[in-house]
């Protein structure tokens, strides 16, 4: 039995590990490559397994960097079943299918623009294949331990972080492969903490914020605040926000704001994201899994205007009066966001949060890390604007959080695999994990292929 690290193994992004049980083979994750050029080229490149080889996939959650190569994947000729969460179902459909649009958008405009290299520009799959991968999703509940095939189960744990993530426990031939997926935190505004996992004889522990611990003191304070000095200078507001997860953190942050007196109740808020609006709606069917009291999830759109249509869109860049704006992407890298950047980020008088992580070569990095313009649509825009970055809002486990719950595990694995980190991030986080608890520990390469527990 093998395991083979097909993405997230030497950066944070492309989640993929490949595992070979004798005779079948299940793919933990079909991420997307994001971020710096080098890694989004690898979405392009054959997978060392040919797609059609992989008897099932199974995810963790339903962000693109863990489920948005599955309709590359089924392209490729993947015919198998994806078991999933039914809340990591329901998000990965809303964001399969936006993911192919925006790419189809995209190829659009580097067409009509000749602002690709490649004459035609293709997408690297269509709404048509997004449709295909979704057809494939299975839902499995939290808890029950299901065989995938003769002599292999899965079993699903809460795992806070998004809506419907779940840690992922593989049984066969007496062994446990246990993935940790991406971690929540304990005081996560929506997601309650992740559930222990007792028992694995080999471990895969994500090591987003391996190196590092969440801020102290209190982040809607912090966001408070920078709205204000913003607000004064008469400026707007623009977030650019993940469409699951943060979009809906974001709008119960500035729902207790204006409760509370922190900001003006009368500044109006606009959630321009069509894809944020849908995932809202199922944060509010799937409420139970929710942290948060009824009330507050019934009440945090209330005064939120969202906005739909492209034109209503275009509209709202044109708008003077001071306001707030959430729109995807997180990172800048694609959306409606990319207009709203063009039009504020050359004025002082406006701010730019990016509450979230922001992968290595991404718009949103090079923007915190102080860049004085960047490049929209083929032109460079310069930023002028107040870009602050707020970490306080990020769905994962810090360092601290990522050891607590390994701790929780009764006896040491045979072998734990540090993946989904930059290189400084997991070899941290091996670090301490060998240190403190004396476990057998390594941070694979990319496309490493390790026996379950070999080295």
């Amino acid at each position: 039995m093998h395991i083979h690290f097909l993405g997230a193994a030497d950066t944070v992004t492309g989640s993929k590990h490949l595992v070979d049980t004798g005779s079948h083979r299940i793919l933990l994750d079909c991420g997307l490559f994001q971020g710096y050029k080098n890694l989004r080229e690898r979405n392009w490149s054959p997978l060392p397994v040919p797609a059609s080889h992989i008897d099932t996939v199974v995810l963790s959650h339903a962000h693109l960097d863990h489920s948005g190569y599955l309709p590359a994947l089924v392209k490729q000729g993947f015919r198998g079943r994806v078991f999933a969460t039914p809340a990591t179902c329901d998000l990965a459909e809303v964001l399969l299918l936006d993911s192919a649009h925006l790419q189809e958008e995209d190829t659009r405009r580097a067409n009509l623009h000749g602002d690709s290299k490649h004459r035609p520009a293709q997408p690297l799959y269509t709404v048509d294949d997004a449709r295909r991968a979704v057809s494939r999703l299975h839902p499995l509940p939290f808890g029950q331990e299901v065989e995938l095939h003769p002599g292999v189960t899965v079993q699903f744990t809460p795992a806070g972080h998004l809506l419907g993530a779940a840690a992922v426990t593989l049984r066969c031939r007496g062994r446990s492969l246990v993935y940790s997926g991406d971690l929540g935190r304990d005081d996560d505004l929506l997601m309650p903490p992740p559930q222990p996992v007792h028992e694995a004889d080999v471990l895969l522990i994500e090591s987003t914020y391996g190196n590092r611990l969440h801020p102290a003191g209190d982040v809607l304070e912090v966001l408070g605040e920078a709205i204000r000095g913003a607000l004064r200078r008469g400026g707007s507001v623009l977030m650019p926000t993940f469409a699951v997860g943060r979009a809906q953190a974001l709008l119960l942050a500035l729902h207790r704001l204006k409760r509370a007196g922190r900001i003006p109740a009368q500044v109006p808020v606009f959630l321009d994201s069509p894809m944020a609006a849908e995932a809202t709606q199922l944060y509010e069917r799937h409420k139970a899994l929710l942290r948060v009291p009824p009330e507050d999830i019934a009440h945090m759109c209330e005064g939120v205007t969202l906005v739909t249509s492209p034109q209503d869109s275009e509209a709202l860049t044109q708008l003077h009066y001071p306001r707030i704006v959430l729109s995807a992407s997180g990172m800048a890298t694609g959306g409606r966001v990319l207009h709203h950047l063009k039009v504020m980020a050359p004025h002082p008088q406006h701010l730019i949060v990016f509450p979230g992580f922001q992968v290595g070569g991404s718009r949103g990095a090079k923007m915190i890390a102080g860049a004085t313009e960047v490049k929209i649509h083929g032109a460079y825009v310069p930023i002028k604007a107040e870009v602050r970055h707020i970490e306080g809002f990020s769905g994962h486990a810090d360092a601290q959080g990522l050891m607590h719950w390994l701790r929780q595990l009764r006896t040491p694995p045979a072998h734990t695999y540090v993946v989904h980190g930059e290189p400084e991030a997991a070899d941290a986080l091996r670090t301490r994990i060998q240190d403190d608890l004396g476990w057998r520990v390594s941070v694979p390469d990319h496309q490493a292929c390790v026996a379950w527990g070999g080295s």
